[in-house]
């Protein structure tokens, strides 16, 4: 199974240019139920977890 481009994803880029953007608040809609960026964060060190759900406000993967 390939890896999920969230890292490297051109729209989350854009949405952390401008975070009050209308295409920041459906970035972080799709952020909510995408399997692909749940399966991303959970591969991710507790740490690093922990401080993009704080920036993108995601209650569920704190």
């Amino acid at each position: 199974m390939a890896e999920a481009g969230c890292a490297t994803c051109k729209i989350r880029e854009k949405a952390d240019r401008k975070p009050t953007s209308l295409l920041a608040r459906l970035w972080r809609w799709h952020a909510g139920w995408c399997p692909g960026f749940k399966s991303y964060m959970q591969a991710l060190p507790d740490a690093e977890r922990r401080a993009l759900a704080d920036r993108y406000n995601l209650a569920k993967y704190r």
